[in-house]
């Protein structure tokens, strides 16, 4: 568990930065958009994978704490 955690980490935390440098890239999302509309751009993918990476990072940290069981 704790090399899959550290894993969800490294993928998680690059993609993160993958992705939000990607969206940064595209113009803004407009105020008042809702969830369903914004993933029709390009720059709201980009912003839900960050989000979706952002969750996996977070879901490697908790592994790679847990203790190693026998």
């Amino acid at each position: 568990m704790r090399n899959l955690g550290l894993i969800l980490l490294l993928a998680g935390v690059a993609g993160f930065f993958y992705c939000g440098s990607r969206a940064s890239e595209l113009e803004p999302l407009r105020a008042g958009m809702s969830v369903g509309d914004s993933l029709a751009t390009e720059r709201g993918k980009w912003d839900t994978g960050r989000y979706a990476c952002a969750a996996a990072a977070f879901t490697g940290l908790v592994l790679a704490m847990m203790p190693q069981g026998r």
